[in-house]
């Protein structure tokens, strides 16, 4: 069965021109005593407390990463530190508009993403359903050391949580989020919408496509932002990731509620730099990352630069962007204009820079100016403001001592148990299907699909009665035993969707998928761009998400180009 996608020559070849729109920069001018009456007070406030809380967490890593000391306390640590200072605003106005349902995927400096988001979702959450998270989450040991902290409300022990299980994980201690095996690079509470951040740079693009996907495809709530730096759009997978999440199968081939865009945002932390090279006029060609949006759709990603170092700003693109996702409109792009205070890393001296371009930034620091926008708008006085900042050192001190404390936050003990890797990882038990009851998507009974039916006739041995060789078409053949395989699982799991080169109408390179064209509608069997790191990566992050994924490459040659996604993305 053809695709009824018809190639008109007379069209294709009529004159004419390709058109586009403006693509808005920094259209919004508001200050705090503009918004007034569109946010509480305590929304207001909240905003810089959560600010004021990523700026001393990474200035905290900062300064025990190159003095060995933080508030008085020796501690060091030997870990990775990529420093998202500057960088607060952005994450704070996105994470106000996400709700748990929200997937959250770090880039290379991911602990304002990862803190913004949880903080938004203590806020978002009851109580019953904070203390239930909290005293389940890997055995209650993060909750209770958490809980003994001092706190008035349950959110107050909520945020303590929160940044006592970010520090223990970072400091690879037993107690953190992931019992200190993914540290500083690879943290993530899935409880709260926040997955993996990534060692490897513009890693979580196809990841986050992937987790899109399954949203979609298992209709599931909740929109997904892939958090990456402009530096990322120079890497190959990135691109491929904008591509694959724009495919126009979605509107023209996709049926029924499956028909729309994915709901994904591509969230571009615009900080000016990659590592020591500038993406503007050095290694990049655009003159802003939100020009990329134009390559991609007609509708060019519905693409905006954002003043990402106003807070505000950053929640207004995100109130009107998430609408459009969630009608279906997606993917959309964001060019959030930031700056990354810190070197690259606590060795980077940044010399690539100069003093007078780093103070020019320091002296319009976000959190400065928003407290001085509450205080001018009558939302806060100044000893309000400044017992936010007591509440937020205290809290920040409070939990690094608890953290690198050895009896209260011990290492994992290898030697103790020296199978608790393998228990943390591995159930050793089946799943059937991860859908539960739901019924998966097929267009007719099994038993009525022409490649069963032709199946059943065949013969199972390769000699019949008489010992003679039975004719290669007649034999029951390996792609036969992989068909059978594949729609027996695709029958049994509604979660599960296979994507690829060449896997629908041609039926893949050996014929292994011929016949389910018939069977499974689009959104469950389709054919992928000439993909390979985003047909991997896009499995891993379907495959996190919560569903099952059946992904082709075609040809074992082919599988060299997912190398990152194989052997660092999936493998981790």
């Amino acid at each position: 069965m053809s695709k009824q996608l018809y190639v008109d020559p007379n069209k294709v070849r009529a004159p004419g021109k390709i058109t586009f729109t403006d693509i808005p920069v920094n259209t919004y001018q508001k200050k705090v005593k503009d918004e007034l009456g569109n946010f509480t007070t305590e929304e207001f406030k909240n905003i810089y407390r959560d600010m004021l809380v990523l700026r001393e967490f990474e200035t905290m890593i900062q300064l025990i990463k190159t003095t060995s000391e933080y508030c008085g306390v020796s501690y060091t640590h030997p870990g990775p530190a990529h420093l998202g200072i500057g960088q607060e605003a952005n994450a704070v106005g996105e994470a106000f508009c996400l709700d748990v349902d929200d997937m959250i995927f770090g880039s290379h400096r991911s602990h304002c993403d990862i803190l913004a988001k949880g903080l938004s979702a203590i806020e978002k959450l009851d109580d019953d359903k904070l203390l239930d998270i909290m005293k389940n989450f890997l055995d209650g040991k993060t909750y209770a050391v958490a809980e003994k902290e001092p706190h008035e409300t349950v959110k107050d022990l909520a945020i303590n949580f929160l940044l006592y299980g970010a520090m223990a994980e970072i400091f690879a201690r037993e107690t953190g989020f992931n019992r200190g095996l993914g540290g500083s690079m690879h943290t993530f509470f899935t409880p709260f919408g926040i997955y993996p951040n990534n060692a490897i740079v513009g890693g979580s693009g196809t990841i986050a496509m992937g987790a899109a996907l399954y949203k979609t495809i298992n209709r599931k709530p909740g929109i997904v932002v892939a958090n990456l730096g402009d530096g990322s759009l120079g890497r190959g997978p990135v691109l491929e990731a904008l591509n694959m999440s724009s495919m126009g199968q979605m509107n023209e081939l996709w049926e029924g509620d499956m028909k729309g865009g994915l709901p994904l945002m591509f969230n571009i932390i615009n900080n000016q730099y990659g590592m020591g090279g500038q993406t503007v006029g050095e290694t990049m060609g655009y003159d802003a990352p939100a020009r990329m949006g134009a390559g991609f759709t007609p509708t060019q990603m519905h693409a905006e630069r954002v003043d990402g170092w106003n807070p505000l700003a950053v929640i207004d693109a995100y109130k009107r962007k998430k609408k459009l996702l969630e009608e279906g409109k997606g993917p959309c792009l964001l060019d959030v204009v930031t700056y990354r205070m810190s070197g690259h890393s606590p060795s980077d001296s940044s010399s690539y820079r100069t003093k007078e371009e780093i103070e020019a930034w320091w002296a319009q620091d976000p959190i400065v100016e928003y407290r001085n926008q509450l205080i001018e708008a009558g939302v806060a006085t100044e000893e309000e403001c400044d017992a936010i900042v007591k509440y937020v050192k205290d809290a920040i001190l409070r939990n690094f001592k608890l953290s690198i404390d050895e009896e209260i936050s011990p290492r994992m003990n290898l030697d103790k148990n020296p199978d608790e890797l393998a228990d943390m990882m591995f159930t050793n038990g089946h799943v059937e299907s991860f859908g539960g009851d739901a019924k998966p998507d097929v267009n007719m009974p099994m038993a009525e699909c022409p490649r069963v039916q032709a199946i059943a006739k065949k013969e199972r041995w390769g000699f019949d009665a008489s010992g003679k060789p039975v004719s290669k078409n007649k034999v029951f053949q390996l792609r036969d035993g992989l068909f059978e395989a594949i729609i027996d699982r695709l029958y049994k799991d509604s979660t599960l969707a296979s994507w690829g080169e060449d896997v629908r109408d041609w039926g893949g390179a050996f014929a292994v998928y011929r016949g389910l064209t018939e069977a499974l509608p689009y959104h469950r069997l389709f054919n992928s761009p000439i993909s390979e790191s985003a047909i991997v990566g896009g499995a891993v992050g379907y495959a996190m998400a919560g569903g099952r994924a059946l992904v082709e490459l075609m040809y074992c040659d082919f599988l060299a180009c997912a190398g990152d996604e194989v052997f660092n993305q999936m493998a981790k």
